[in-house]
């Protein structure tokens, strides 16, 4: 006779395996709320389906390209996790993503995210959803779904991964396909809020070298420890960029991520063009001028890892740069005119220059995307 497994206790279980799936039912009761409060037209959020829905006519659109993107926060989760502060990495998760879309003139109309741990701890998730719905809040995208996959023996204990998709759409007759930019026109950086989401290996490896704790005070700012000055969010530029690109007055942009300011500007220029930018333009915020010191870093070695203080670039014709400024200025962020683009011979790079000793440099200094 065979017999009915339901009938006997002495199996194993999920659980025993170490994963709760009550634990993940407790997650999406307590993580409603926050996905339900970035609804927005075109989507009506509701967690627990299978896949999310949403109505591009509803948003408003006629004849819509639809702009994907997926990222995530890299080892700047490091800090989130040994410093016990988990609230603001979902904000990051969002503004990589959502930054790559806007240089499109897309508009974000939904996210989703992949929370992976090896326990599934349901008061962490639910500050990391929280701070992912906030990401949304401020770029005016609905949070729709998404995955949490508890997965034992692949993370250590408190240890987990995110990633996000962002899914955007822009009218056909607006969208930003074609490369636009010529000699003459005007590259404005927006200001970023720290380092953003890249670069946090090598911010790591000096921290340890520097014998330094994420609960130290910060040795350029006494009133902040370096664990919040380094969980600083992402800057999301949505509000401040999108209709200035829907309108025509930003040509395209360039999102400082991964790369730098001279790996990522190169990616928006046609053929025939190079920018050129004057370092002396903004100031080198304190927290990159104290890694660079710490860590004897080249002004190459800056410029390519870090963002160095300019979370985008946005190029411009020159009628339009002070209308530019005061929009950008009027929705929060600092914008300075830091270059120009320049007719080149060669395939689009970037030139940096300083006039004057900076970033650590003994003399006036130049360097471009292929330098050594």
């Amino acid at each position: 006779m065979i017999k009915n497994p339901n009938l006997t206790n002495s199996g194993l279980t999920y659980a025993d395996a170490g994963v709760d799936i009550e634990a993940g039912n407790a997650l999406v009761d307590k993580i409603g709320p926050l996905a339900k409060a970035t609804a927005r037209p075109g989507a009506n959020v509701s967690l627990g389906g299978f896949a999310g829905l949403f109505d591009p006519k509803a948003a408003g659109y006629k004849d819509p390209l639809l702009v994907a993107a997926t990222d995530g926060v890299g080892t700047k989760l490091k800090i989130a996790i040994d410093t016990g502060v988990h609230d603001s990495v979902g904000i990051d998760l969002v503004a990589m993503c959502v930054n790559d879309l806007i240089v499109q003139g897309a508009e974000p109309l939904f996210f989703l995210d992949y929370f992976a741990t090896g326990k599934l701890d349901t008061e962490t998730a639910a500050l990391v959803v929280q701070g992912i719905a906030e990401g949304c809040r401020q770029a005016g995208c609905a949070l729709i779904g998404g995955e949490t996959a508890e997965m034992p023996g692949m993370y250590s204990v408190g240890d987990y991964d995110l990633a996000g998709f962002c899914v955007g759409a822009v009218e056909r007759s607006v969208a930003q396909t074609d490369a636009v930019v010529t000699p003459g026109d005007t590259i404005i950086g927006l200001a970023s809020t720290g380092i953003h989401s890249n670069g946090f290996s090598l911010v790591r490896k000096i921290l340890e070298q520097q014998g330094l704790r994420f609960s130290d005070q910060a040795p350029f700012d006494r009133a902040r420890t370096l664990g919040e000055i380094l969980l600083t969010p992402t800057k999301i530029y949505v509000d401040c960029c999108l209709k200035l690109m829907r309108g025509g007055l930003i040509k395209t942009m360039a999102h400082i991520t991964g790369g730098g300011l001279l790996e990522n500007i190169p990616r928006v220029l046609p053929a025939g063009t190079r920018a050129i930018i004057d370092a002396a333009a903004w100031d080198l915020p304190d927290v990159f001028d104290w890694l660079r010191s710490a860590a004897g870093l080249t002004p190459h070695e800056c410029a390519r890892t870090f963002n160095c203080g300019i979370g985008m670039a946005a190029i411009v014709a020159e009628a339009h740069v002070v209308a530019v400024c005061e929009h950008i200025q009027t929705a929060g962020v600092d914008a300075y005119v830091i270059g120009e683009i320049q007719a080149h011979d060669a395939v689009p790079d970037v030139k940096i220059t300083a006039p004057r000793p900076l970033w650590g440099a003994e003399a006036a200094w130049s360097i471009t995307t292929d330098a050594n």
